[in-house]
Order: structure tokens, then sequence, then C-alpha cells
């Protein structure tokens, strides 16, 4: 009787516990622009496939010319598996085009919209990335 009075004492107390601990929010896109910035022949540096976002370092030139080392975040490694992203479909030497909402404060980083390979194919973000350079909402009737 004790020890099954002890073991729902410790479960409830672990449920409490873990109940009233505040809920890890996650960031939105505020922190972007609502325009797509465009980086023609960018240089892969570095790839970070890891959890929670894949992060794509790069070398381009921006408006005036002048070398930019930039950080763009993709979804998590498993979302992009999902839409045939591999871990080495983008290895450093890999010369892109870069489309991204550049981050709003100055920092030379931001959020993918897509990836333009020499040859053509494109990466997106996610199956909810857009074409048209513009965030986007999930609207399941739009595709009826």
């Amino acid at each position: 009787m004790k020890t099954r009075f002890l073991i729902t004492f410790v479960l409830s107390l672990a449920v409490l516990t873990l109940a009233s601990t505040p809920a890890r929010a996650h960031h939105g896109s505020a922190a972007y622009s609502d325009n797509v910035t465009e980086f023609k022949n960018a240089t892969v540096t570095k790839v970070n496939w890891a959890n929670p976002h894949v992060l794509i370092n790069f070398d381009a030139k921006d408006a005036k010319g002048n070398l930019v080392h930039m950080v763009v975040e993709t979804a998590a490694p498993q979302a992009l598996r999902l839409i045939d992203w591999q871990k080495t479909t983008l290895v450093p030497g890999d010369v892109v085009t870069v489309r991204m909402f550049v981050a709003r404060n100055g920092n030379p980083a931001g959020r993918l919209n897509k990836i333009i390979m020499k040859d053509g194919t494109e990466l997106h973000d996610t199956v909810l990335g857009s074409d048209a350079g513009t965030k986007t909402r999930y609207d399941p009737d739009a595709a009826k």
C-alpha cells in the first residue's frame, strides 16, 4: 500500500512539474523581411545539417558589389528530407543562387526561400515555400 502511494505521489509530482514548466515558444518570421533578396553566384562555405534548423553559410556579392558572408536558415533536417534534400545535397564550394528573406536588423542572416543550383534544380525550404517572393500561409482549399 505504501509503495503504491509513493509511486502515485512521485508520478503526480512529475506530471505537475512538467505541466507547470513554461512551454518553449518557437520563433516566428517577424525578424525577416517580407520580400526576397537574391544572391547570384553565391559560394557555399559551410552546411550545418543539424536541429533545429539546417544552416547554410555562403559568400556572395551584395547589390553594391561588396563581398558578404551570409547565413541562411532552413527547416529542420527531417522536414528537408521529406522534400528530397540530403545531407550532401549542398557542399562547400557549390556555386548557387540563394533567394532568402534577410534579417530586418541588418545582420547577415535570413530565412531561405529557395536555392537554385547551376543545373537549374530548385531546392525549396519547405513544401510551403513561395515562388512569388512572399511569405505564405498554408491554405488546403487553394489546392482544390
